[in-house]
């Protein structure tokens, strides 16, 4: 099932007839008719409320629920039973008999409700009642919908479209009986209130200033003042405020209110103070200037004014044991609920009650009681307002009078007065503070359709519920904070970790958002920010559904991204929501062929569609992601349609948001930092092996260390000039950076010292000098230098220089195995070096393999490779490819030991092609 709920609105007028006309209204023939649509064309609707079932059998008690909560929610308890009796007929024949979805609207209007349930099976007719057709046995088990509904409803009647049959009917609210407003019975003289022989009423008129403008001769009789002494001056002059038991008003405020009843005191001429009775009515003459008349009578002649006296409803009333029952638990009922969401629900329903009101709604104050939050509602259109925030002291006309009671004649002349509920049609509203120990802790709110319902006695009486009432619901507020924060911090702790756990910026923006969707939003989106002159840079979107992500992705590439302002919070973007409206309605009317041409022109795709739209058009926060005072992007949090955040989770998420900017901003610098390091190592590489004719040359190459692409370990083949090439393998002495910076220089000025025309020794001497003049950042090198020429005969001649590196090996077409040079000084050490260079010869099918210690000196336990292990595997690569040779000896140096390689390894393997594969 799916329900949308809508605020009220004007119903859309109907299409003139014609032969094109997408929705045609039949009536069913015969006499007499079955129906007959005289409803007005301009009534209005108040509320809607929709669903949609699927074609299965449980989908019928569910439309019964929905239509039950409905109209129990708008307070429609004496049509309840009809509506769902001819609601089940007409779901079951959609659902069951047709086998389609079944669509279900509930209007709320002046009068009543209409219900509406719309198939997807219009070839089905409306069964006509004449002398020759009857519709049949009610005992039968199809077609009794109709039936009832001429038995039950007040109006009713069958639409046909093209896709739909939709059958609706009308019921309307029984008349209220019409009597006096309140009435008292008669009693006996010796009951009636006392007063003096003479009653003065003491009319006094308050300008918008509060100053007094009108003084009558009860006024002056009973305070002492002629007119002359107190006109201009402030009525606060006079008044003495006693502070009412359960009131915090003061005379100003009080003089501020539409309507206002109670007792203060007037300092009269004489220094005492006259106890008095008063009732305030605000007023505007009319150029639209507003005053405030005054009625004042003695104390105890109050009765001349006081509204007629009720039994509040949490009175303590003894028991049938005699003993008094507690108050709250008379307003609440028992048993109390044990949470706060049952104990605001339940709050709600009985203020409602209580006051015969229509609806009823209650909002909690914040921590700083700056804002009130709802939490609570009943009789209203939707869910929609849920944790919405509205502010304290807003102004007149708003929530200003949010700390006192105040009462609401007609919503309609003052719009605004009351946001939560704008479009919902009530007229007339009172609501109460709810205060422990003085402090506004939250608002109690019953409203009403019709106007001027309420007066300062039902405030009173609410403000005595209230009072009970408030204790219970800080305390259960109180728990579910404590509960939260518990959660909150075990939250952050492991959202720490994980960001914590990472320095990839991809896989951070993806924890970022699987944090907060569905534990905080609907749905995420991350802006990212490259640099200051970078725009917001749609970077990852979440929905909790996967299958509307790339819808949302669509939707929100089509709206300019947030600003990018450092201020820390939550800051509410419309644009979303804006934007997915729009979108929904050009889908409607594309759907009904209204979007200027046909609808097979519109181009396909992954665009924003209704669900989409739905999924966006709640309410949208951004939160700015700062780390290092720079904005480095914005958490943007969603929730589907008439739905808002709570304050408390917009406080989490704040938290949560400076953590991963952190993160994020550490993944970036992490990132930023790995590709200048492999650029930087990526330049230490030869550039590439060059191609020697009658030789094969092949290289591995393994740097120790993550992100580490060069180490100490070197190689280097490089041309020198009249066909010789130069080649060398070394071992800088440690791994890292540091290691790289000495490889750098070694291969550099092999490459320059070379191509100088020098041989070997003398190459190796100065790149030792030049080593040495490093100083403190020397480090000795093992270096295994020589160079290449073929000759005519298909050999190739070499003269090598191995300076304190492991000796190269020389594999013979017959597997035999030898050392290819002997070993010399390394450098970096000592400044004179006495080398010299050895010529090797490689006849067709030879193989000369180079490597660096970390190949030799492979460890598993107390194991070692060796020189002996590795001359052990190149005897088995005989007849193999260079390439071949280099892969076997990787392979077995990786299988000798499972741990990773802590050193740098480097294998050059150089082999001359054998004879028969020159042919």
């Amino acid at each position: 099932m799916t329900t949308g709920l809508i605020p009220g609105g004007q119903p859309p007028e109907p299409q003139p007839t014609g032969e094109l006309m997408p929705q045609q209204r039949l009536e069913p023939a015969g006499e007499p008719a079955l129906h007959a649509d005289n409803r007005p064309r301009s009534f209005v609707i108040t509320a809607r409320a929709a669903a949609s079932f699927e074609p299965v059998g449980r989908s019928v008690a569910t439309a019964r629920s929905f239509v039950r909560d409905t109209l129990q929610g708008w307070g429609f308890a004496d049509i309840v039973d009809d509506a769902v009796v001819l609601t089940s007929e007409l779901v079951t024949n959609a659902v069951v008999h047709a086998g389609t979805h079944a669509d279900v609207l509930c209007l709320r209007t002046e009068d009543g409700v209409r219900i509406e349930v719309s198939d997807r099976y219009p070839e089905r007719e409306v069964p006509l009642q004449s002398s020759a057709v009857s519709m049949g046995s009610p005992d039968r088990e199809g077609g009794r919908g109709l039936q009832l509904c001429a038995a039950l409803a007040t109006r009713w009647g069958v639409d046909y479209t093209p896709t739909h049959k939709n059958v609706w009917f009308q019921l309307n609210l029984p008349e209220r009986p019409v009597g006096t407003r309140t009435a008292g019975p008669a009693l006996p003289a010796d009951l009636l209130p006392l007063a003096d022989g003479r009653v003065r009423v003491a009319v006094l008129q308050i300008d918008r200033k509060g100053g007094i403008s009108a003084w009558n001769e009860d006024a002056e009789e009973l305070f002492g003042y002629p007119a002359s002494d107190v006109v201009g001056k402030p009525l606060t002059d006079l008044a003495a405020w006693p502070h009412t038991p359960g009131t915090g008003t003061g005379i100003a405020e009080a003089l501020q209110l539409s309507r206002w009843e109670g007792t203060y005191g007037i300092r009269r001429a004489d220094g005492r103070v006259a106890q008095v009775y008063a009732s305030h009515l605000r007023v505007r003459d009319t150029g639209g200037e507003p005053s405030t008349v005054c009625l004042l009578v003695r104390d105890h002649e109050r009765a001349v004014l006081q509204s007629p006296p009720r039994v509040p409803a949490g009175d303590q009333t003894p028991s049938s044991d005699g003993q008094s029952t507690d108050p709250f638990e008379v307003f609440i009922g028992s048993p109390a609920p044990d949470d706060l969401d049952g104990l605001l629900q339940r709050t709600v329903e009985r203020a409602r009650d209580m006051l015969d009101g229509d609806s009823a709604f209650l909002l909690l104050a914040t921590d700083d009681e700056t804002e009130l939050e709802v939490r609570a509602s009943t009789g209203l259109p939707s869910a929609r307002q849920r944790f919405a925030r509205v502010p304290v002291e807003a102004g007149p006309g708003r929530y200003g009078s949010a700390r006192m009671p105040a009462v609401h004649d007609d919503l309609a002349a003052v719009p605004g007065a009351v946001p939560l509920l704008a479009g919902t049609g009530m007229r007339s509203v009172v609501t109460v503070p709810l205060k422990v120990e003085g402090r506004l802790t939250g608002s109690l709110g019953v409203a009403a359709e019709a106007p001027g319902r309420y007066t300062n006695e039902e405030a009173l009486r609410l403000q005595f519920a209230a009072d009970r009432i408030a204790l219970a619901v800080e305390s259960a507020r109180l728990g579910e904070l404590e509960r939260l924060r518990r959660g909150s911090l075990s939250f952050l702790v492991e959202a720490s970790d994980l960001l914590a756990g990472t320095l990839d910026r991809d896989q951070t923006l993806a924890l970022m958002a699987q944090m907060t969707v569905p534990t905080l939003a609907t749905w995420c989106a991350v802006y990212t920010i490259a640099d200051q002159a970078s725009e917001p840079y749609l970077s990852y979107v979440l929905h909790e559904d996967e299958e509307l992500i790339d819808g949302i992705k669509s939707l929100l590439s089509k709206v300019p991204p947030p600003d990018p302002v450092p201020t820390p919070g939550a800051r509410v973007w419309t644009a979303p929501g804006e934007i997915a409206h729009q979108a929904a309605l050009r889908s409607s009317m594309r759907s009904l062929g209204l979007a200027g041409g046909p609808t097979h022109r519109i181009a396909s795709g992954i665009g924003p569609t209704l669900t989409t739209a739905s999924a966006v058009g709640g309410e949208t926060v951004v939160l700015p992601l700062v780390a290092r005072n720079r904005v480095i992007g914005m958490l943007t949090l969603g929730k589907p349609t008439d739905e808002h955040f709570r304050q408390e989770i917009l406080e989490l998420a704040e938290d949560l948001s400076r953590r991963a900017a952190l993160a994020l901003d550490n993944a970036r610098l992490y990132s930023e930092r790995t590709a200048i390091s492999q650029s930087l190592q990526r330049s230490l590489l030869p550039p590439g092996l060059p191609q020697i004719d009658g030789v094969e040359v092949e290289v591995i190459y393994r740097a120790a260390g993550e992100g580490n692409e060069v180490g100490g370990d070197f190689y280097d083949v490089f041309p020198i000039g009249n066909g010789a090439y130069g080649f060398a393998i070394g071992d800088v002495c440690g791994t890292g950076p540091n290691a790289a910076a000495v490889t750098g220089l070694a291969r550099h000025a092999l490459r320059l010292l070379a191509r100088e025309g020098l041989s070997g020794p003398a190459v190796l001497q100065r790149l030792n000098s030049a080593i040495l003049d490093e100083g403190d950042r020397s480090r000795f090198l093992t270096l295994l230098y020589g160079e290449l020429r073929t000759r005519a005969d298909g050999s190739a001649e070499l003269k090598v220089v191995c300076a304190g590196h492991p000796l190269p090996l020389r594999l013979r077409q017959d597997g035999t195995v030898t050392a290819a040079a002997e070993p010399q000084p390394l450098l970096g050490v000592i400044e004179d070096l006495e080398l010299y260079e050895e010529t090797v010869t490689l006849d067709p099918g030879d193989v000369l393999l180079c490597v660096t210690d970390g190949v030799t000196e492979r460890r598993e336990g107390s194991r070692m490779l060796g020189d002996d292990g590795l001359a052990d595997v190149l005897t088995t690569c005989t007849g193999l490819t260079a390439g071949a040779v280099a892969a076997r000896i990787m392979r077995a140096v990786e299988r000798f030991a499972s741990d990773a390689p802590s050193d740098d390894m480097a294998i050059l393997a150089m082999r001359v092609p054998g004879i028969h594969q020159e042919a």
